[in-house]
């Protein structure tokens, strides 16, 4: 019966009509996908380095693509994005869009990781693994914290950026493939966090 019932559920999923749009960023091209229902997946593609900007200089994310028969879910997403990089400390009181993506529901452990560090790292805090596994309910599942990070459908949204190692090292970001991309984030919400 269960297995009936995910398969039921990727038949859901399957059937939703998802539009991708495309914003360029500081960090490069990003492309956000979902459908009527929320958010499936955000990525980041490292085709240029995060811009060298000083903490006084304007950030954008504009959208490359028509705005026109774009989902709510999606133009809130797009909103939220746009905030991030020009006025990051606002994003805390936008609304954020709804997720349709298999590991942002339901009980696995990976899921609660991701919704408690959603929940409960803001803006310009960071949390170890360790500590994020205690706060998810299993504190010896520091790996498995990591493997959530890796597979977390909708980076920025859900800031594993925000996640370091117990030494206070930035650690892997994008399966360690962007690594200075975690560090120019962290570096953004500390100086654009400050005043």
């Amino acid at each position: 019966m269960l297995w009936q019932g995910s398969e039921m559920k990727k038949q859901r999923e399957s059937q939703c009509t998802q539009k991708t749009i495309s914003l360029l960023s500081p960090l490069g091209t990003i492309q956000v996908s979902g459908c009527e229902n929320g958010v499936h997946t955000i990525q980041i593609l490292m085709d240029v380095a995060p811009a060298e900007r000083s903490s006084e200089a304007p950030l954008s994310c504009v959208v490359n693509d028509s705005l026109a028969e774009m989902s709510p879910e999606l133009r809130r997403c797009v909103e939220w994005l746009q905030a991030y990089f020009s006025e990051p400390r606002t994003t805390g009181s936008l609304p954020l869009p709804a997720f349709h993506h298999p590991a942002l529901q339901g009980d696995a452990f990976s899921s609660r990781v991701l919704q408690v560090l959603l929940k409960e790292v803001k803006f310009g805090e960071t949390v170890s693994y360790k500590r994020l596994a205690e706060m998810a309910g299993n504190p010896r599942a520091a790996r498995a914290v990591g493997g959530a990070m890796r597979r977390n459908p909708v980076p920025l949204l859900v800031p594993c950026h925000r996640v370091v190692s117990s030494s206070g090292q930035s650690g892997p970001y994008m399966s360690g493939k962007g690594n200075h991309l975690k560090q120019w984030l962290l570096t953004h919400e500390r100086h654009r966090g400050e005043g």
